[in-house]
Formats: structure tokens, sequence, C-alpha cells
């Protein structure tokens, strides 16, 4: 850390995210402690997933900055704490939005806007588990529900109408889209046990005539890893 970076205020920013169902209507909460004053913020959409209200809060935490600053930023979604503290982000980035050779990370679009913002200040993301008494996070919690649960929410432009680019084959999120291989309404299945790795999924896609799956990122789930003992 250089001087100048030393010489910015330091802000913490408390963010939550969520849907009702997922995919549906989503809000997402933050609130900001600053040396000078606490702010609040909140905001929802028609429909969207809860990854990306848990990205979303974080991009408007940081927008609310009016300067560089040094951030601790918290939240209670590995999927946005691990993305940017184990260099998912990074390594996206630097394979120019691709996570592999045929495929990009979801929610590309909000990844890129994070990005921009994590350029600007210095970021440390903390992962907070949820609904386990922390004030400020039960708060954003509190905002993110109350938020999708407004009349009249406006569109998730990147999740209702993401872009398709030549070649790359539509998302499945939901039961009833049709299969890539044979085009047969896809059903939604749950999985007889759990991977032994950091995460699972609650639920997958199957294709009753091929048999192929499809995992959903929407259904990814981290496992809450054991404290160190170092």
């Amino acid at each position: 850390m250089n001087e100048s970076q030393l010489e910015r205020p330091h802000v913490e920013i408390y963010t939550d995210g969520g849907c009702k169902p997922n995919p549906g209507p989503g809000g997402y909460g933050v609130v900001l402690a600053h040396p000078r004053k606490r702010a609040e913020a909140s905001g929802g959409f028609r429909r969207t997933t809860n990854n990306r209200m848990e990205i979303f809060a974080a991009i408007k935490g940081l927008e609310m900055l009016k300067q560089p600053c040094r951030v601790t930023l918290y939240s209670d979604s590995q999927y946005l704490v691990k993305a940017l503290m184990e260099g998912w982000l990074a390594a996206w980035k630097k394979r120019d939005w691709w996570r592999t050779k045929k495929e990009r990370p979801e929610n590309v679009d909000l990844w890129k806007r994070l990005d921009v913002l994590c350029e600007k200040h210095q970021i440390e993301f903390r992962w907070v588990k949820g609904h386990a008494g922390n004030r400020e996070n039960e708060r954003c919690d509190r905002l993110s529900m109350a938020a999708l649960s407004q009349p009249n929410l406006p569109a998730d432009d990147g999740y209702e109408n993401e872009p398709n680019p030549e070649g790359e084959r539509p998302r499945l999120t939901q039961e009833g889209q049709p299969c890539w291989k044979c085009s047969t309404p896809v059903l939604k299945q749950t999985p007889r046990s759990r991977p032994k790795r950091e995460y699972y999924h609650e639920y997958y896609l199957w294709c009753p005539k091929c048999q192929a799956t499809y995992e959903v990122e929407e259904a990814k789930r981290f496992v809450e890893q054991p404290p160190s003992l170092l």
C-alpha cells in the first residue's frame, strides 16, 4: 500500500441482495458507514436472480462514494466474495471475459461494472454469515426484501435481455426451456447427494429424452468452511 492509498478515507460498506422466488422479483440493500456520515440505499427489479442482486448491491454501494477510498465491503454472498478475493474475476478478465473456451461467466455485465469500480478504490471483500445477528447485514436484508416487494419494479435488462452473441448457446435457467441437444423441454431435478467440494447445486435441469443435464448458476450454494486453526 503506497502513501496516497493510506491517505484515502476508510469506508465500511455492508450489502445484501435476494429474490423471492429465485429467479423472480429481486432487491438489494446497502449500508455505508463513512467517517462523517451513514447512508443507506436500496432498489429492486421485477425479475432477476439472487446472485445478480448480491453483485448489484456491491456496485451500488461503491457508486455511492464520491472519491477514491479504502473500502471494507461485507457481504454474506460467498459467490461475490470468492470471485474477488480468490481471483475468479481477474482470471475472467484476463481471458477477455470468458470462463472457459466455450462459456462466459454468469452475470458478466455486472462483473464488468464492478471491475471498473475496483480499479478506482482499494477494496477488501469480507464474507459475513447471513441471518446471524450482524446488525448491518440484517439491515441490508430488510432493505432488500422491502425493495423487491414494491409495485411496478423496473426490468433488469442485463438478465431479461441478456445478449446472445452468434455461436453462443442461450443459458438454461428454468423448467420448460428446450434442451440444447434435442429441444425437449427440460425438467428440474434435485441431486441425490452433495459432492464433497466447496459448493453444490440445490437443483439442476435434466432432459427426459436424451438425459442431458445442465447446472444452473442461480442454484449454486457454497458450503460454509470451518474456521482455520492457524
